[in-house]
C-alpha cells in the first residue's frame, strides 16, 4: 500500500506576505520615489505578484480571503516602509473591502468588484471633490441618466490615488433630472473611456509616490450593470455608505499608525546612536528629557493598534453597533492620524537636526504624516458626527 501526501496551500499572513526583505526594498525605493515625484511602479509590481491586491477578495475569486483585521495589520507594516505606496493601495483595498462588507451581509451588488480584482483589475477611488465638505452626502459632479439605464458623469475628482494605473474607477454624481431626483448615483467607469482625463498635477509636500492626480470626467459612461446605488442626498445608513466609511477610515488609520510605529523605531535608534558632550559622551538614551519624549510617543502609539484591531474585528464579525458605528469609525481615524502626527513630531525632536536634511527618512515621514489631516473625516466633521451620536442632532 503506497502512502499519499496531501499538499495544502496555506494562506499567507501579513507578516509572511510582507516579509522584512520585501519591506526593505520598498523602504529603499520610497526615498527615490519621493525625490523624483514618481509613481511606485516597482512596488506595485511586487505587490501584485505577491497577491496583495487580492487580499480582501474571497479565495473562490482568486484572492487571499483576508478579513479587515489582516488588511489593517498588513497596511501598518507596508506604511512603515513606504507610506505613499500604502496610502495609494488603500484606495483599491477600500473598494474590495466595501464589496466584502456587502457580501458578508448578504448583498452581492459589488461582487463584480471582487471577481474583477481577482482577475487583476485595479480600482481607483473617485469620490472626493474640491470644496465638497458633504463628502458622501452630496456631489458637485453631475450624473446624467441615459436611455439604457446607464449614467454619464461630468465633474472633477481630486486626490485620485493610483492615477497612473487604475483600470476601474468607482465614482458618484448627482442626478437632478430624473422623476425621483435628486439622487446620488454610484457607479464604476473604465479607464479606456475617452471621456476620462487624468491631469498630471500631483506635486505635493508629502505622499508624493501616491500620484493622487485630478480626474476629469467629461461625460464618462457607467453601464447599467455598473450602477450600484441611487440614494437620497444627505446622511444615509445604506450598506454601501457604511461599507465605504468603514473601510476608508480603518485602512487610513492603519496607514498612519504604521507611520507612527516607524517613527518611534527611528527615535529609539537615534537616542541610542546620538551622544552628549554635556554628559561625557554618554548616549542620549540616558538623558531624562530624551527618555521622556520617547516614552511619551510610545504611550500615545500603544493605545491605537488595539483600538484598530477591535473595530476591524467587529466589522469582520458583523457586530451591530447601530448608529454608533459612524462615531466609532470617524473616532479611530482622527485618533490614529493625530497620534501619528504627535509621535512623528516627538521622534523628530529626539533625532535632532539631521532630520531637517532632505535625505532623512524621518524628515520624509514628517511630511507624509501631515496628509492625515486632509482625509475625510476631518477633525471638525468627526466631532460633529460623534456629538450627534452622544447628544442627538441640533434641532432645525
Amino acid at each position: 500500500m503506497s502512502a499519499t501526501t496531501e499538499t495544502t496551500t496555506q494562506t499567507p499572513t501579513p507578516e509572511s506576505l510582507l516579509d522584512d526583505d520585501l519591506l526593505e526594498r520598498f523602504r529603499a525605493r520610497a526615498a527615490e520615489y519621493d525625490r523624483d515625484n514618481a509613481f511606485f511602479d516597482d512596488d506595485l509590481e511586487e505587490l501584485r505578484a505577491a497577491g496583495y491586491l487580492t487580499a480582501l477578495v474571497p479565495v473562490e475569486h482568486g484572492g487571499l480571503g483576508w478579513g479587515l483585521v489582516d488588511a489593517v495589520h498588513a497596511q501598518m507594516r507596508l506604511a512603515g516602509a513606504a507610506p505613499a505606496t500604502a496610502l495609494a493601495v488603500n484606495m483599491h483595498l477600500v473598494w474590495t473591502g466595501v464589496a466584502k462588507v456587502l457580501r458578508d451581509r448578504g448583498d452581492d451588488s459589488l461582487d463584480f468588484v471582487l471577481r474583477e480584482a481577482g482577475a487583476g483589475e485595479v480600482f481607483g477611488f473617485g469620490i472626493s471633490e474640491a470644496g465638497n465638505d458633504l463628502m458622501l452626502f452630496g456631489s458637485r459632479t453631475t450624473a446624467e441618466p441615459q436611455a439604457d439605464g446607464g449614467y454619464r458623469y461630468a465633474g472633477r475628482k481630486i486626490f485620485t490615488s493610483l492615477s497612473p494605473t487604475w483600470t476601474r474607477l468607482g465614482t458618484m454624481g448627482l442626478d437632478s433630472v430624473s422623476s425621483d431626483a435628486p439622487k446620488l448615483v454610484y457607479g464604476f467607469i473604465d479607464r479606456e473611456d475617452p471621456d476620462v482625463r487624468i491631469l498630471d498635477d500631483w506635486n505635493t509636500m508629502g505622499m508624493r509616490a501616491s500620484q493622487s492626480r485630478t480626474t476629469v470626467l467629461d461625460g464618462a459612461y457607467a453601464a447599467p450593470d455598473r450602477i450600484v446605488r441611487r440614494l437620497d442626498p444627505g446622511p444615509n445608513a445604506d450598506p454601501l455608505v457604511f461599507g465605504i466609511f468603514a473601510n476608508f477610515e480603518l485602512l487610513l488609520a492603519a496607514v498612519y499608525t504604521g507611520i507612527g510605529r516607524r517613527a518611534l523605531d527611528l527615535a529609539v535608534a537615534a537616542a541610542g546612536r546620538r551622544t552628549s558632550m554635556k554628559h561625557d559622551g554618554r548616549p542620549l538614551a540616558h538623558d531624562p528629557d530624551i527618555r521622556w519624549r520617547v516614552a511619551d510617543a510610545a504611550i500615545a502609539y500603544d493605545a491605537i493598534p488595539p483600538q484598530l484591531d477591535a473595530v476591524a474585528r467587529d466589522l469582520d464579525e458583523l457586530v451591530d453597533h447601530g448608529a454608533a458605528w459612524f462615531a466609532k469609525l470617524v473616532g479611530i481615524k482622527v485618533r490614529a492620524t493625530e497620534t501619528a502626527k504627535h509621535v512623528v513630531d516627538q521622534a523628530v525632536r529626539v533625532s535632532g537636526g539631521s532630520t531637517y536634511f532632505a535625505g532623512s527618512e524621518l524628515g520624509r515621514l514628517y511630511r507624509d504624516v501631515l496628509a492625515g489631516i486632509f482625509h475625510p473625516s476631518d477633525d471638525e466633521s468627526a466631532h460633529a458626527t460623534v456629538a450627534n451620536a452622544w447628544l442627538g442632532p441640533v434641532p432645525d
